[in-house]
């Protein structure tokens, strides 16, 4: 069974190929599909294995936005929106509507994205604050400040005095991994760090971490081409 870790946050898929004629670490990226894979020798050990990833992780990020195309907003295409793919028409009036599977959208077609980046800003926030009320409350845990923005580096994140920050883009993802990811934040309420313990807290309130936690890794990238 081949051997895969994640690096980073969001989480880089990094496939381990044991070789027993490699004497070093070497790290390639599919010029076909942007998969990353490195070759260590046979018996090294994994946890030499990952801090060799680590240490590579800005070079792999580098790569991988040369290679993979950002994806434009047109009328007629479509958009991640709650984990499906929807259809991008023409709208009327002044306001985005989501309806029968279809995002409409008023204006020209230049004003697109940034009227849709407005839609998508405005639906995460209430879907994370509601979120992350309803996970604190099962902690007992008050919250700060909760704010948006469009990072790079991670999905959301937790201060000492209880402010959280979440990308945006979560919009996109299926609503139970944006109920994960207000879950992961809350948690950090209660322990700052990703201990045994930590983990064990985030199981009580959200069972199904690691499914939804695997939909960001294998697809968080996605997240991150459209053209805003």
């Amino acid at each position: 069974m081949a051997e895969h870790i994640g690096i980073g946050d969001p989480p880089i898929t990094v496939q381990i190929k044991r070789s027993a004629r490699a004497r070093r670490y070497s790290l390639r990226i599919s010029n076909k599909d942007g998969a990353i894979s490195l070759t260590v020798p046979k018996y090294a050990a994994m946890g030499e294995a990952v801090e060799f990833a680590r240490a590579q992780e800005g070079w792999m990020r580098k790569h991988l936005a040369k290679k993979l195309k950002p994806l434009p907003l047109v009328f007629g295409g479509s958009v991640l929106f709650d984990g499906e793919y929807r259809r991008i028409e023409p709208g009327t009036g002044r306001a985005v509507r989501f309806e029968d599977g279809v995002l409409y959208v008023p204006g020209k077609p230049d004003k697109l994205p940034a009227k849709l980046r407005a839609y998508f800003k405005t639906m995460a926030r209430e879907r994370m604050v509601a979120a992350s009320a309803h996970y604190a409350d099962l902690l007992g845990q008050p919250l700060g400040r909760i704010t948006l923005r469009d990072t790079r580096s991670r999905w959301g994140s937790c201060t000492s005095d209880g402010n959280l920050m979440y990308s945006w883009r979560l919009i996109m993802a299926p609503r139970p991994v944006q109920a994960y990811v207000a879950a992961h934040e809350v948690c950090h309420l209660v322990e700052m760090n990703h201990s045994d313990a930590y983990w064990v807290l985030v199981a009580g309130i959200f069972p199904e971490y690691k499914a939804r936690r695997g939909w960001l890794k294998n697809n968080g990238t996605v997240l991150h081409r459209y053209m805003f």
